[in-house]
């Protein structure tokens, strides 16, 4: 699994590096997005929506939010 770490970066940033590692990725392999900006929950849970990509983790832990996007 990918992972992507956008800790420290502020929205869209963390979301923009999550599409760029998604574009290089075949369907159904997964990337693991690190980030610490509260609003990229929000971003995160409606780009799955809107993209057809599944959300599979959306947690957070110990003030770091963690995502898993599988590519459609």
């Amino acid at each position: 699994m990918l992972q992507v770490d956008a800790r420290g970066l502020s929205c869209p940033l963390p979301l923009l590096k999550a599409k760029q590692a998604l574009n290089g990725l075949g369907s159904g392999e997964q990337v693991e997005v690190l980030a610490t900006d509260p609003g990229s929950q929000r971003d995160f849970r409606t780009f799955a929506e809107l993209s057809g990509h599944s959300l599979l983790k959306d947690a957070e832990e110990n003030g770091c939010f963690v995502y898993v996007l599988q590519k459609a």
